[in-house]
């Protein structure tokens, strides 16, 4: 196995992954740092962005049912609220955050059954990935599976890490945890890994994950979505901690809360790796706003089980209510998925189909965003992500599908580009 390294303008990084068999070269798979084809497409590499949409479709953000993001919708609960007022009239905004965060890493700690230590709070886990990637760019080769979330890639670029995807079967079974595929990868480098993955929302199973534990230099697994997922929990890789210098967790609180504007996730590994990071980053990366929210949910066990659980049932009836809906559409099949979210793909007689017009159609006449999976390497515009909504939001959904797949796959009569 030989890697290359070219620089063309226009990429961050280019790669040639040469597989030799018998001394003949069995193929090349070219990787950029940053996927081209979605920066030549404008793609966004996330949902979410509803003020610069509303501006394009001449509209308020609050007309917009957005799904291309995956949030609770009926969130924040009503006690979050209440704290986060309570701290704008304390000390929050006329105050430094403590630098250090040490109420909120005992209070992450005791909810995991950890150290204080093995605890880094962050500005979203968007700023976590960075300071992963600065580690992970000196270990060596970062794999990437595929189709998956693309900040991993805008991270890695950032230090000039040397990264490759590899493609992940695009069907699979309905029930889950299912267990991680048997990939031909080497036993070296970095493996990043998401559970629930994003966007297919497979939910891997710890078991199956445990030996890669032993044969990557480092893991890193983003389990952002995991508290969304009914009884997902068991089949988080936070037990082994303790086991496994070479593991990092990564955390948010912006899905199951649906707080993104306050920017709060943590990163769960090894004390000496997460206090190497804390001396490269800046000096406030959480602000006093999201340390009173992070306080307010990990210091009462009970009522953020009780708000988990809610969210729970929530996925559980929208994803099945959903995927029955979307089932008896023309043109499009939704896939399975244990996440809050799912993905639909576009086909005729077996043969993949252009969603890009249906998107479009939504956006426009419906004020409805549905994610642009050409962000996500491997996927091509035959596919589509919905992040589930309420009951209202989900047939608001459905309606307008209903109406426009006819004429937008009417017009999709060549197979979907990449």
């Amino acid at each position: 196995m030989v890697w290359l390294r070219c620089a063309i303008p226009g990429c961050c990084l280019l790669w040639a992954l040469l597989y030799r068999t018998g001394g003949a070269a069995a193929s090349v798979r070219l990787q950029a740092g940053i996927s081209c084809a979605a920066l030549l497409s404008g793609v966004e590499p996330h949902g979410g962005n509803r003020e610069a949409l509303a501006r394009r479709l001449g509209c308020r953000p609050d007309q917009l049912l957005d799904a291309s993001a995956s949030l609770v919708p009926f969130g924040p609960p009503a006690w979050l609220r209440r704290h986060v007022v309570r701290a704008l009239h304390n000390e929050a905004l006329t105050s430094y955050p403590d630098r250090e965060q040490w109420a909120l890493r005992e209070a992450i700690a005791k909810s995991h059954g950890i150290q204080p230590q093995q605890v880094l709070p962050g500005n979203g886990a968007a700023e976590l990935f960075t300071w992963i990637a600065r580690d992970a760019a000196a270990v060596g080769i970062n794999w990437l599976p595929a189709p998956g979330f693309a900040d991993y890639r805008r991270a890695l670029a950032t230090w000039d890490a040397c990264c490759c995807a590899q493609p992940l079967p695009l069907r699979w079974p309905a029930d889950g945890p299912q267990p991680w595929p048997e990939l031909s990868l080497p036993a070296e480098g970095v493996l990043w890994l998401t559970n629930p993955h994003n966007p297919t929302g497979q939910l891997w199973s710890r078991a199956s994950l445990e030996p890669l534990l032993r044969r990557f230099a480092l893991v890193v697994v983003d389990e952002a979505f995991l508290p969304l997922v009914p009884r997902g929990e068991q089949q988080s890789l936070v037990p082994w901690l303790d086991q496994h210098r070479n593991l990092v967790v990564i955390r948010s609180l912006t899905k199951v809360l649906s707080i993104p504007g306050l920017r709060l996730g943590y990163a769960l590994g090894d004390p000496e790796r997460l206090q190497r990071w804390h001396q490269w980053r800046d000096p406030w990366p959480v602000n006093g706003l999201a340390a009173a929210a992070g306080l307010a949910w990990f210091e009462v066990p009970r009522r953020a089980e009780q708000w988990q659980r809610r969210v729970q049932r929530w996925v559980t009836r929208e994803g099945a209510w959903l995927q029955r809906e979307l089932g008896a559409l023309p043109g499009v099949t939704p896939m399975p998925s244990a996440a809050n979210y799912l993905l639909i793909r576009g086909e005729r007689d077996g043969q993949p189909l252009s969603l890009q017009l249906l998107r479009e159609a939504l956006e426009t006449r419906h004020r409805i965003l549905l994610r642009d999976c050409r962000s996500f390497e491997g996927l091509d515009d035959s596919w589509l992500r919905i992040g589930y909504q309420s009951r209202r939001g989900n047939r608001r959904i459905i309606h307008a599908m209903r109406q426009e797949l006819p004429q937008a796959l009417n017009s999709s009569n060549t197979p979907a580009s990449n």
